[in-house]
Parts: structure tokens; C-alpha cells; sequence
């Protein structure tokens, strides 16, 4: 009796999940199959666990976007879009409206007033069997972007709004429930492609390593890729161990400036074509690493997610390496991290807070304008920031100072905010120079603005030594010191006039730079001190506020990931711990940084 009952039951629940997939359809706004002029945008995938899309025209309207969705009964449904009002001042300029089978709907989405994310009812809509064309059109250039949208037989069916609990609807709608796709497991997992990541596959695959390396947007390179424009700063010709900085090199592409509008000139596909001449390397682009599987101390495989498709991947691996500059990794597996500044008391540095506070550098939205052979306009922007004679900006273009942050914003759980916000900024002093400058600016137009924000400081993973200002100043040669540093210590703050007429909302950055002399960065500053397996190389190194101010920069980053790279092949071939690569096998580590011979020439097999 009690297994017909469980018989019935089982029956029971499989024909409501049946009957809830064919009442229920939920369309992801990063996976329409044509995004039009529409951006994917995955900044705040550790908040919404979602990507959306976006709507970025600088002030012209993008393309519209489509897709095909599927219903496998016909009939009337309710709908829902999860979408917000970017700038309610009272009601921002991210308007847009959808369509269903070329009949548009009438509700104007984007201008609720609201800045939250919610779901907004849209009425009852009649669905075919089959195949339904969606389509979003953008009615201002400005920002608008929408989440998901969802259709219930149901009114009642309104999705819940929570992100967690959200998370759960999401990978039951999309199929996600029977767990990720297995790529494989590796030698060396490394997350996060900027200059670091890409130096440390490129390091570890060239010692003879399998590696995996991931990159949540669609191009490598990070803050020196054509989305975010940084140049590469810091030397690698004054090297204490020449042999660090050759991978640098050559992923190096020159020195266009900040925020160049020829975005060609940060070598995207160079940078791609190096890492996939590299026989042993895995690429995967546009993969969001937001889980792990842990083993004790140990991370065992971490969990990935298509920016665009939400198709879900693991990777095994034996090391892992966080280059995410968010330490997402080394978070998600519970390693010791700092965020903000630490005091003088605490560290005994002459240049840190008298007290403990939340202050990081900021986060920078570069722009540029190029003229043209006629004149051109640029919508108004009452939602902006609002400039003036007495304070506007007075440049075609951004660099460096334009940054947002300073402790008024998390880098990491407002970082849609901090874009936002620059956002705002650029486009009200952009709108009030083409107006009140019209003489001098009447030929420019908006040639591009980032819409990734660039950053420059936030969780910094704790390893077995922490890097401090003295460590730096007094120039101390550790018996591990591997990566030469040479930039200065470089703590960005509110610009003076910035502050006065923008308190708590400044955008604009100073800095005094203290100069040091070359120094070397300790190995140790490289691998967790809790998490048995894990590295670190880029800006989320072990290091005090005050000295990452110096070590933060790409080209030193970037001879980290060298660094990472060798010191895995030693801990491989040695089936040794990164802490034990110091403790036991340092001469083999620091013997493959101080020799002048080719790389290729070392053993690529692991004698375990």
C-alpha cells in the first residue's frame, strides 16, 4: 500500500511540474537570439545572478532586439518584464516598449520612477502554439535594460522578486536542474581573464600544465581590453629576475592612453590568438564563475554560466587560480579577505587611515568624442548630473580621473550603481558642453563610452605574508621575492572641487604619488593562507590598501600570473600545496625565475 501511495505521489508530482512547464515560460533578456543594438550585461551577475540586456546608444536609439520563444500550449497568458528605472529623477531616460508577434504592447517600460529591480505586469497576451516572435525596441539611446520576461496562464503567478530565490525559478524554467555540463578536469583552473589570468594560462600551459582559463565577457585582456581602454602601466624591463615579464610582452599591444576611441588599438583578437596558439590551454569566454564544489580546504571544481545562453559548466581542476580582481573565487570558497583600508595601528604605515574605514578606489567609465566635417546635437539630460559655469569638465575625452566610488559605493555589490552613476556624469557634462560650448564642441560627437566599468580595488584575498608600505619603501628582499614592482604608491580620493560641488556623489579623482624603488613582491602574497589549493595573481593579491596602491597595476598583475604560472608547475610535478612550494620547494620555484634559458627547456611532464 505504501508503495502505490508513493507510486501515486511521485505520478502526482511529475504531472504538476509537467503542467507547470507548459503554464510557465520564462524568456531570458541576455538570450534573445539577435540582440540588435543591444548590449549583455553580466557586472552585477553576483547580485541578480543574471546577465540582462541594455540598451547602450550613448543618446541614439539602438537596433531592436528579437528572439524566438517557443509555447507549447497556445492561449491567453499574463506577462511580467523584470526591469527598473535606472535614473528616477523623477523618472529616468531608459524607456523602451516590447512587442509579441509585431503587435506592440503599450505599457512604457524603464520609466516607473522606481530604481530597484521588480517585475512589471504587462496585461494578458494571447500566444500561439509554437513558435512567438519577442521583440524589444529602445525608445531613447539611454541605458534602458530589461531582465527577463515571464508568462503565466495565472495572474496570480507574479515571479518572485528576490535574487536567491529567484536564482532557483531561473534553473528550473531554463532546464539547469540536472546540474552542469562536466568540461573536464585540469591541472590549473584559472578565473578571470584580464592580463593576469591570461599571463598565468599562459605561463602554467607553457610548463606542459592542462589549463582551464575563464573569462566572463567576450574578450580577454580585463581593464586593457577595447570594453574598459586602461593602458598597461608598471615596467618589466628593471626585472630582478628577467625571465617574469616576457609573457607581458607579448600580450602588450602598445601604449594607446586611456580611454582611446580606436578601440582596435588595445588588441583584442592578438590577445586571443596568442592564448589559443597555446595547445594546452581551455578558452571559455562569456562563462561567469559564480559557485564552487569544495573538498574541505580545498576548491574541488567550480561552476560557470554562459553570459548569454545560461547554459551551466564545471571545471575540475587540481590548482585554481582567482585573477578575477573581485577575489570571486577565493569569496565563494571562504577565503580570508580584507576590503578597505586598515589603520595605522593596525599596520604601523605612515600612509593608512587613523581608523578602519570602507574606502576603496573608485571605479572609471571612460569616454571619448571625436569631431566630424558637421555640427551635431545631444539630447537634454534632466536626469543627469547637473554642471554649470562655475564647474564642468572641459575635455573631449576622459582619462583616468573620472572615477566613482571612495567608500560611497561597494565596488562589488553596487557596481551597477557605480556605472550609473558615471554614467550620469558623462552625460550631463557631455550635454552641457554641446550647449553652453557649442562654439567649441559643436563638431564632436560621443564616439564612445564604456559601458564595463573599469576597477580598481576591491576584496584582497589574505595570503602567508601581507605586503606592506614598509615592505615596499624600505625596498626588503625576501628570500621569496619573485615579482619586480616599480609603480608608485598611487591612492586615488575625491578631487577638492569635485567634493565641493558634488559631496558624496563625487566622480572625479586626485592623487599624490609616493615614488619607490624597484621592489619585489613575495611569493607568498600569491596563494591563500586557508585555501589549500588556491592562487591569486592581479589587483586581489595579499597586500595592505596602502601597498596595493602600488602593486595594482596591469604589467606588474600580469608578471603575478607569470609567477602563479611556474609555481603551479612546481607544486604539480611536486604533488605539493602552494604554501608548500615555499616551504619545500622554493629553490626549484625561484630557480625557473633566475634562469636565463628559454622556458620551453624545463620538463613539461609532472613527476609525481
Amino acid at each position: 500500500m505504501k508503495r502505490i501511495l508513493w507510486m501515486f505521489g511521485l505520478l502526482l508530482a511529475f504531472t504538476q511540474v509537467n503542467l507547470q512547464a507548459q503554464d510557465r515560460v520564462l524568456v531570458e533578456a541576455e538570450s534573445f537570439q539577435n540582440t540588435g543594438g543591444w548590449v549583455i550585461d553580466q557586472q552585477s551577475f553576483d547580485v541578480l545572478y543574471s546577465s540582462y540586456l541594455m540598451a547602450h546608444g550613448m543618446g541614439r536609439v539602438v537596433e531592436d532586439a528579437s528572439t524566438k520563444v517557443n509555447f507549447e500550449k497556445g492561449g491567453t497568458y499574463h506577462m511580467w518584464v523584470r526591469t527598473k528605472d535606472w535614473a528616477p529623477y523623477p523618472t529616468g531616460p531608459g524607456a523602451f516598449k516590447l512587442s509579441i508577434n509585431g503587435r506592440e504592447i503599450d505599457q512604457v517600460f524603464g520609466q516607473s520612477g522606481i530604481i530597484d529591480w521588480d517585475w512589471y505586469y504587462a496585461g494578458s497576451v494571447d500566444m500561439k502554439k509554437g513558435e512567438n516572435t519577442l521583440t524589444a525596441k529602445d525608445l531613447s539611446g539611454f541605458n534602458g535594460r530589461f531582465d527577463a520576461i515571464y508568462f503565466s496562464t495565472s495572474k496570480e503567478d507574479k515571479p518572485i522578486n528576490d535574487n536567491e530565490k529567484l536564482l532557483t525559478l531561473r534553473k528550473e524554467l531554463l532546464g539547469l536542474t540536472d546540474g552542469p555540463e562536466e568540461i573536464g578536469k585540469f591541472d590549473l583552473v584559472v578565473v578571470g581573464g584580464g592580463i593576469a589570468g591570461t599571463s598565468a594560462a599562459i605561463s602554467a600551459a607553457r610548463m606542459g600544465l592542462k589549463v582551464a582559463l575563464i573569462q566572463n565577457r567576450p574578450v580577454l585582456g580585463g581593464n586593457n581590453s577595447s570594453e574598459i581602454r586602461v593602458h598597461l602601466m608598471g615596467r618589466v624591463d628593471v626585472n630582478h629576475y628577467p625571465k617574469l615579464g616576457r609573457i607581458v610582452r607579448e600580450l602588450d599591444n602598445g601604449d594607446p592612453g586611456n580611454g582611446n576611441p580606436d578601440e582596435k588599438r588595445y588588441g583584442d583578437d592578438r590577445k586571443e590568438q596568442i592564448v589559443k596558439a597555446e595547445p594546452n590551454i581551455s578558452l571559455h569566454l562569456n562563462t561567469h564563475v559564480y559557485e564552487v564544489e569544495m573538498d574541505g580546504n580545498s576548491i574541488k571544481a567550480v561552476i560557470g554560466r554562459d553570459i548569454a545562453t545560461n547554459q551551466e559548466y564545471q571545471f575540475e581542476g587540481t590548482y585554481f587560480s582567482d585573477c578575477t580582481g573581485d577575489g570571486t573565487l577565493g569569496f565563494l570558497a571562504g577565503a580570508e579577505y580584507r576590503m578597505g583600508r586598515e589603520s595605522k595601528e593596525e599596520t604601523g604605515e605612515s600612509l593608512a587611515a587613523d581608523t578602519a574605514d570602507d574606502f576603496t578606489l573608485g571605479t572609471s567609465n571612460l569616454w571619448a568624442s571625436l569631431e566630424k566635417d558637421y555640427p551635431s546635437d545631444f539630447p537634454e539630460t534632466p536626469w543627469a548630473l547637473q554642471f554649470s559655469d562655475e564647474y564642468h569638465i572641459d575635455e573631449h575625452k576622459a582619462d583616468w580621473q573620472w572615477e566613482t566610488g571612495f567608500g560611497n559605493f561597494n565596488t562589488i555589490y553596487e557596481a551597477e550603481a557605480i556605472r550609473d552613476h558615471n554614467l550620469r556624469a558623462i552625460y550631463g557634462n557631455w550635454s552641457y558642453l554641446k550647449k553652453e560650448k557649442a562654439e567649441k564642441y559643436k563638431n564632436n560627437e560621443l564616439a564612445w563610452v564604456s559601458y564595463i566599468g573599469g576597477k580598481r580595488e576591491s576584496r584582497r584575498l589574505m595570503g602567508d605574508h601581507v605586503l606592506t608600505q614598509m615592505d615596499i619603501q624600505d625596498g626588503v628582499m625576501y628570500p621569496d621575492g619573485s615579482v619586480t614592482a616599480t609603480w608608485t604608491i598611487d591612492l586615488h580620493f575625491p578631487d577638492a572641487k569635485n567634493s565641493k560641488y558634488f559631496e558624496g556623489e563625487e566622480f572625479f579623482a586626485a592623487t599624490k604619488h609616493i615614488r619607490v624603488k624597484p621592489y619585489t613582491i613575495p611569493y607568498r602574497c600569491l596563494y591563500s593562507r586557508n585555501i589549500d589549493n588556491l592562487y591569486m595573481a592581479g589587483r586581489n593579491i595579499s597586500t595592505t590598501h596602502v601597498a596595493f596602491g602600488s602593486t595594482r597595476v596591469m604589467r606588474t598583475c600580469g608578471m603575478m600570473g607569470e609567477a602563479v604560472g611556474y609555481a603551479a608547475y612546481v607544486a604539480n610535478r611536486n604533488n605539493a600545496s602552494p604554501r608548500e612550494v615555499y616551504t619545500r620547494h622554493l629553490d626549484e620555484f625561484m630557480g625557473i625565475i633566475e634562469s636565463p634559458l628559454n622556458i620551453y627547456t624545463y620538463p613539461t611532464l609532472p613527476n609525481k
